[in-house]
């Protein structure tokens, strides 16, 4: 008996256009087509540029790192850049960023050193930065549940008066588990100054999304949620940048929360683990790296005279001084303390960890003293 439950007859309903600023040969789109939000100004743009170039190479070197075998692993956001730099540029200092596993690179451009990123990649920290000092909520491996961090964090924020916003980051995948809905709902019902973008790169994984839902968009579930959402071109980093911000400022002054769904694509396989050429075709892969978002502002910005020679040259030259960095930090030996494993477990020691502590403690001064003897041997 086959357990697929799925109606073969079926008949998938067609996506609208999602929105855009500007299209894919790098030309503004007529006003009427704008969904009535305006192109940022050509300063703005330029500083997206130079954030989502830089960006990339971080992600292009540290994906290097992990093959070369110096990280266990890493998620790459190739081809997603213009969702992540839009959503962090459109943050102020007070708002907090809820990411995932994938979101390095909205760490980087919120301020993050690159080796307090890569520390949990490398099996040193499961977080190696300050999430009070950058705002930024550790990276969610586990599907959905920062969405519902950002909703508490949003709701405190809004009893205490304070015009904070928290942002979160979705992948598609995640907006099929429960703590997804169980988020949008209170965000709504409290109306939390809360964000939500979703970076549909269309695998959870390796399953597409027409096997996770049945809807146009994932933007068109907002309105069973009673909020506004977004269907917007994830590649498109004026119009998720526009949209976004709007989105924030709606929250900052009581109006509640908003869904927005980015249409994007992960060029790079799920994690260097994954082989996704058993469930995605090269072609498809092919087409999505035409629609470059890098690329698509860099027409645009050549056509308005922003982006000289001279200004890329040095926008190249800052993205290949901080790959230099991520590789120096990366061949640095970490020095960890084993006795750190029962740091930042309680805020008052209990009596079984501390007994724990002092066992390992004593194992590891008996394991120092019985190598210090051995040394001291081989000298002789």
């Amino acid at each position: 008996m086959s357990l697929n439950v799925e109606n073969p007859s079926l008949t998938a309903v067609l996506a609208p256009p999602p929105l855009r600023l500007i299209d894919d040969q790098g030309r503004a789109v007529p006003q009427d087509e704008s969904g009535g939000f305006a192109l940022p100004a050509v300063e703005t743009l330029l500083g997206l540029y130079r954030q989502m170039v830089v960006a990339r190479r971080f992600d292009v070197q540290v994906t290097a790192l992990t093959r070369q075998g110096r990280l266990a692993t890493y998620p790459s956001a190739l081809g997603q850049e213009a969702c992540e730099i839009a959503a962090v540029a459109s943050l102020v200092p007070q708002d907090w960023l809820f990411p995932t596993y994938r979101d390095s690179i909205a760490l980087l451009t919120r301020g993050v050193e690159p080796k307090d990123i890569l520390a949990s990649f490398r099996g040193d920290w499961h977080s190696g930065y300050d999430y009070q000092q950058h705002r930024i909520a550790p990276q969610a491996t586990p599907l959905a549940t920062q969405a519902l961090h950002a909703v508490g964090l949003a709701t405190a924020a809004k009893l205490k008066r304070d015009d904070t916003v928290a942002l979160t980051l979705l992948g598609d995948g995640a907006t099929s588990e429960g703590d997804a809905h169980e988020a949008f709902n209170f965000a709504a019902v409290w109306q939390a100054p809360v964000v939500f973008v979703v970076q549909n790169n269309q695998f959870a994984i390796s399953v597409p999304l027409d096997k996770q839902m049945a809807c146009r968009t994932i933007a068109d579930k907002a309105i069973g949620y009673g909020m506004p959402g977004y269907y917007v071109d994830g590649n498109d980093v004026a119009a998720m940048y526009a949209v976004i911000s709007a989105a924030i400022n709606l929250a900052r002054n009581g109006g509640g929360p908003t869904l927005i769904e980015g249409l994007t694509y992960r060029i790079e396989a799920h994690t260097n683990s994954d082989d996704p050429t058993r469930y995605r075709k090269a072609a498809d892969v092919d087409l999505w790296r035409s629609r470059d978002p890098i690329e698509r502002l860099e027409k645009y910005l050549v056509a308005q005279g922003a982006l000289t020679d001279e200004v890329r040259a040095s926008i190249l030259a800052a993205a290949e001084e901080l790959a230099t960095t991520t590789r120096e930090c990366m061949t640095e030996q970490a020095v960890i303390d084993p006795l750190e494993l029962f740091e930042h477990v309680y805020s008052t020691p209990r009596a079984a960890l501390a007994e724990q502590r002092a066992f390992l403690a004593a194992e590891l001064d008996g394991d120092a003293a019985a190598s210090a003897i051995a040394n001291e041997e081989s000298a002789r």
